[in-house]
């Protein structure tokens, strides 16, 4: 990991999906407004064969093209860890982030109570504020 930027760092809970995609943005936006860098974590819980939400080698390729076009320095964590939310807050404490930044998906309330909530993890234990955001919406 390259020097802490000026403005610190932003964690961003990513998957190469539109909820990756909007949080990416939103990142973006702030790291440059702020002169912060951005830290990105992928992960799995590695308890499927497939999981769409882990990224592949030529999506990790896009993501990092896409951070160095942007200027910010950045740092990009994958891994396959049975605590997806505990992964994010992991890294928000180790790079003592300003921010993290999480896409969020529409869950029924029987959802979240059967499955949980990665989102919902990231919003109740990180000890920084996090900005949870929808598809389709566009940083100011």
């Amino acid at each position: 990991m390259s020097e802490t930027p000026a403005g610190g760092w932003i964690v961003v809970a990513w998957a190469p999906d539109v909820f990756g995609a909007v949080a990416l943005d939103w990142a973006l936006a702030d790291a440059e407004r702020r002169d912060r860098g951005v830290v990105i974590v992928n992960a799995s819980r590695g308890d499927a064969l497939v999981d769409d939400r882990y990224a592949l080698d030529d999506q990790l390729g896009e993501l990092e093209r896409r951070l160095v076009e942007s200027g910010r320095p950045h740092e990009v964590r994958q891994s396959i860890d049975p605590d997806v939310a505990g992964a994010v807050l992991e890294a928000a404490e180790q790079v003592d982030a300003r921010l993290v930044v999480v896409g969020l998906r529409r869950r029924t309330p029987v959802g979240k109570l059967l499955m949980g909530s990665v989102a919902q993890r990231i919003l109740l234990g990180a000890s920084c504020p996090v900005l949870a955001v929808k598809p389709g919406s566009v940083p100011d």
